[in-house]
């Protein structure tokens, strides 16, 4: 539903305007003047403003400047009592839509808004269409040509042209939203909006205002109407990142959106209809969450249509190489550095790393590289410590240490004994982190200690 605010300092015109279009089907937003008009602006989300032109304080002119500096695509409609065809030519100059004069047929400003509305709305898609359409077929941010990424692009190929709901899981930093984009972008919803909401990033009330919007007044600081994800992304995509963190109270309104496809906005009671596609994403198993009763099961099945889940970048090394050419190219651009390379060497400690942030720490490291490597070659000096394999244990001498003659039971027995005295060493006398040392079980330990006479 698109969103109109008039603005006039006479208030019988904005009782007639507010009726007029609120049967003709709009959200109608009122303002007494300029001054306060900026400030629903910068609260609300406008499609379009309908503004009178001699206002004390600030002209409709003098409003439409500022509005086109703070939102360029903003359309503005100027109405006036005392047009000329001078003050038209300026209002259309300075960027408004249309001049209305009044008294005005009712037809004639539906018909003027309709088009403004519509100029809008071929703006916005046109934008979204240059942004995106290249990136539609090639999927230019997902890297891999690993089995299991080859399959995952495969089925996002397949599921994008239906309408079913997506459900995208993983561990953290594993690109479940560079999915949820490439969803949107290969399906018919492209040329809209892809709207995303980290569910874990907010308080519950927050996140429910977020996700169904406010009517002005619906609690402390609601100044003005404001839509949510949900309206925002109305013929398009909505993202729902950590959807698991969702409260229960805010899992049953979730279901009935799915279900029904209509809600009503936090403080309101007009139910609004959407058309959404939903693809929801947890670095949590849903269904252990299920069981131990923190997650809806009926929910559950309604996200799960189609599920996808991404592997680790552990579990995908083949993919690491092409991942860091990927991003040393990226930030080489974004830093104006000269061509840089990454060493054989430096690429084996990538390898074998296991990368417990998995893409999103990789991407890290290597703009951290980028940045900070000399010669415009990237070795293994430029990555952070902790990233370089343990040195590994010396070998033991037993030229040195055992002699020949030494029965084999009582070297072994020796060994093992020097071996339970450093890992109790390295645990802090703790034994059941010392058996972890020793890959053995705390009752063999406490075994083993007997037998050496060694206490704790």
């Amino acid at each position: 539903m698109d969103t109109i605010l008039v603005v006039d300092d006479e208030s019988n015109y904005l009782t007639v305007m507010e009726t007029l279009l609120g049967e003709a089907g709009y959200e109608v937003l009122t303002a007494p003047s300029a001054i306060e008009a900026l400030k629903i602006s910068a609260a609300a989300d406008l499609d379009l403003v309908l503004t009178d032109m001699k206002m004390p304080k600030m002209t409709g002119i003098e409003l439409l400047e500022k509005l086109q500096h703070l939102q360029p695509d903003l359309p503005v409609i100027i109405m006036t009592a005392f047009g000329t065809v001078e003050k038209a030519v300026s209002a259309m100059k300075k960027g408004a839509f249309d001049y209305i004069l009044k008294p005005f047929k009712n037809d004639e400003i539906l018909v003027t808004i309709a088009k403004a509305l519509k100029h809008r709305h071929l703006i916005l898609t046109n934008r979204l269409l240059n942004q995106e359409l290249e990136k539609k077929y090639g999927f230019p941010n997902i890297v891999g040509e690993s089995r299991v990424m080859e399959e995952i692009l495969a089925l996002v190929k397949r599921v994008a042209g239906s309408r079913a709901t997506v459900l995208i899981t993983g561990e953290s930093g594993t690109g479940k939203e560079l999915i949820a984009r490439a969803i949107h972008l290969c399906s018919a919803r492209a040329a809209k909006s892809c709207i995303s909401v980290n569910c874990a990033a907010l308080t519950e009330t927050l996140l429910e205002s977020e996700l169904f919007g406010h009517e002005r007044g619906a609690f402390t600081h609601a100044v003005a109407m404001r839509k949510g994800r949900f309206e925002l992304a109305d013929g398009g995509t909505l993202f729902m990142d950590e959807v698991a963190e969702m409260s229960q109270g805010l899992q049953v309104k979730l279901l009935r959106v799915l279900q029904e496809m209509e809600f009503e906005r936090v403080g309101g009671v007009r139910t609004i209809k959407v058309d959404v596609r939903v693809v929801a994403a947890s670095n949590r198993d849903l269904k252990e969450e299920v069981e131990a009763g923190r997650f809806r099961e009926d929910l559950f099945y309604r996200l799960n249509v189609v599920h996808l889940h991404l592997p680790p970048l552990r579990q995908r090394q083949e993919d690491i190489p092409l991942l860091a050419a990927h991003f040393i190219k990226k930030y080489v651009q974004e830093n104006l550095r000269d061509k840089t390379r990454i060493t054989p060497e430096a690429l084996q400690v990538l390898i074998h790393y296991a990368w417990p942030g998995n893409v999103r720490e990789l991407e890290n490291v290597m703009e951290r590289a980028v940045i900070l490597c000399s010669h415009s070659t990237i070795s293994p000096q430029d990555l952070p410590a902790e990233l370089a394999p343990a040195p590994a244990e010396s070998r033991l001498d037993i030229d040195r240490f055992i002699p020949l003659n030494t029965p084999l039971p009582e070297a072994l027995d020796s060994i093992e004994e020097q071996m339970i005295r450093r890992a109790l060493e390295k645990s802090g006398q703790v034994q059941v982190r010392a058996a972890e040392l020793l890959g053995i079980t705390k009752s063999l330990l406490q075994y083993k200690l007997k037998k050496y006479h060694l206490t704790t």
